[in-house]
């Protein structure tokens, strides 16, 4: 694993999202899907997963949820089952109340906090499962309140219709009752359009492959998304004191991902850098995913030295990673200074998986440096708010002239006259009150 001083390092990602092949494809499955709908779902189905279905095929039945638990076995029910019960947990103290406050002088403020009415989620299912992807996205916005959460996710390659019975399971124990068998960028665009078969939805989330991104992208502002995901990243911050093996193995944890993940180790201490640059080695020798894992540690991985503690923070800041995990003697003191993080990871013991599965947080997070304004996936994502407002007479009268002001000051007439109409009749009233 390469090791240089973080100054010579890009610290700025560039991430291209798609060719003009890729985006142009995008282009076409959307529009077809909004034209044509359920006839445009299943000739994709077949033509990319290799799966012939007829319409009535698309939704997955409740018989086909109950089978998939007689294909789990009991270790992953019980974690499965005690992780969405950290997660519920921990996203029911993000939850916020409307409000309202009156004045005195009869002026009601206030904020009305709704959920959104119906949300899809994308669950990757084709060649890979990630059930975990499932509690993720859907329990926050059980938490919010939204009534109506729809899933899609690819059937099985080679021609074979099912569903991975583990996304089935978790899906089942996250509370979701409708399930299609769709993926890619057909079934973004059938959340986002709807199809004869699939109700449109006022949101997606989750993540998918690069066409997934694209679709996501094309079809935002007629829906909500979550965010454009780029490859995963890991930023470890450590000092002398921490163990080259437990960061060897948290770094190749991210690169295993695809051979554009991130995974980077920051540090003032020489001896812990060549440590771990060694170790890196030594655990990819018999590691399943070693060839992906080497192409990203070799492409997007460093190890950057820097002189002190306070220069590797302003590195992670400048960074932004997606997860960071801090491995100092004091990482709680560390952790106060880090401005930009997508989630933070304290002490030896709280490796990134911990996050991943199974701790409580979300695990969708920022990626590609938007840590600097973007935050995890929560229950916030899943609501909307509306601002209430009522003027009383006695608050009009007292600030009308400063409103008609501001208007014409931005050239906005029929904004000012829309108060003065009213100014001018409670005079009228106030002048008439005192004349009788």
């Amino acid at each position: 694993m390469r090791i240089m001083a973080a100054s010579a390092f890009n610290l700025k990602r560039e991430v291209e999202y798609g060719s003009p092949e890729q985006n142009a494809a995008v282009r076409e499955i959307v529009a077809a899907v909004r034209t044509k709908g359920d006839a445009a779902l299943l000739e994709f189905t077949e033509r990319f997963d290799g799966v012939k279905l007829e319409a009535s095929g698309l939704k997955v039945t409740e018989e086909e949820i109950q089978a998939a638990y007689g294909q789990v076995d009991e270790e992953f029910l019980a974690a499965i089952r005690e992780a969405a019960a950290n997660i519920r947990a921990f996203h029911e103290k993000q939850k916020q109340k409307s409000w309202m406050e009156p004045a005195p002088d009869g002026t009601l403020l206030g904020q009305i906090v709704r959920p959104l009415r119906r949300v899809g989620v994308y669950v990757p299912g084709g060649k890979a499962a990630y059930p975990s992807s499932v509690l993720m996205n859907v329990i926050p916005a059980q938490v919010a309140g939204v009534p109506e959460i729809v899933m899609v996710t690819p059937p099985a390659t080679g021609g074979r219709a099912g569903i991975n019975p583990y996304i089935l399971v978790a899906a089942a124990e996250a509370g979701v009752k409708e399930i299609y068998r769709v993926g890619g960028a057909q079934a973004i665009a059938a959340l986002a359009y709807g199809t004869e078969t699939i109700a449109p939805v006022d949101k997606i989330c989750g993540p998918g492959n690069i066409y997934v991104a694209l679709a996501k992208r094309e079809v935002y502002g007629a829906v909500d998304i979550d965010s454009i995901a780029g490859p995963s990243e890991i930023v470890v911050l450590a000092d002398g004191s921490a163990d080259p093996v437990y960061i060897a193995a948290d770094l190749l944890s991210q690169a295993e991902h695809d051979e554009m993940a991130s995974a980077v180790l920051v540090t003032p201490s020489a001896g812990l850098a060549k440590a771990v640059s060694d170790e890196v080695e030594r655990q990819l020798a018999d590691l399943p995913r070693a060839a992906i894992a080497r192409k990203s540690i070799v492409d997007y991985g460093a190890i950057l030295t820097v002189d002190s503690l306070d220069e590797g923070i302003a590195v992670v800041n400048r960074l932004a990673p997606e997860h960071l995990e801090i491995m100092t003697a004091d990482p709680l003191d560390v952790a106060g200074r880090i401005e930009n993080a997508g989630a933070i990871f304290l002490g030896a013991h709280s490796t990134e998986p911990v996050g991943d599965y199974f701790a409580g947080p979300n695990h969708i997070l920022p990626t590609n440096g938007t840590a600097r304004f973007a935050s995890a996936l929560g229950v916030d994502d899943f609501v909307k708010k509306s601002s209430l407002i009522r003027y009383s007479r006695e608050a009009l009268l007292k600030h009308g002239g400063k409103i008609m002001a501001l208007a014409r000051r931005e050239g906005l007439e029929a904004h000012a006259r829309a108060v003065e109409v009213r100014l001018m009749k409670e005079q009228v009233k106030d002048i008439g009150m005192k004349e009788g």
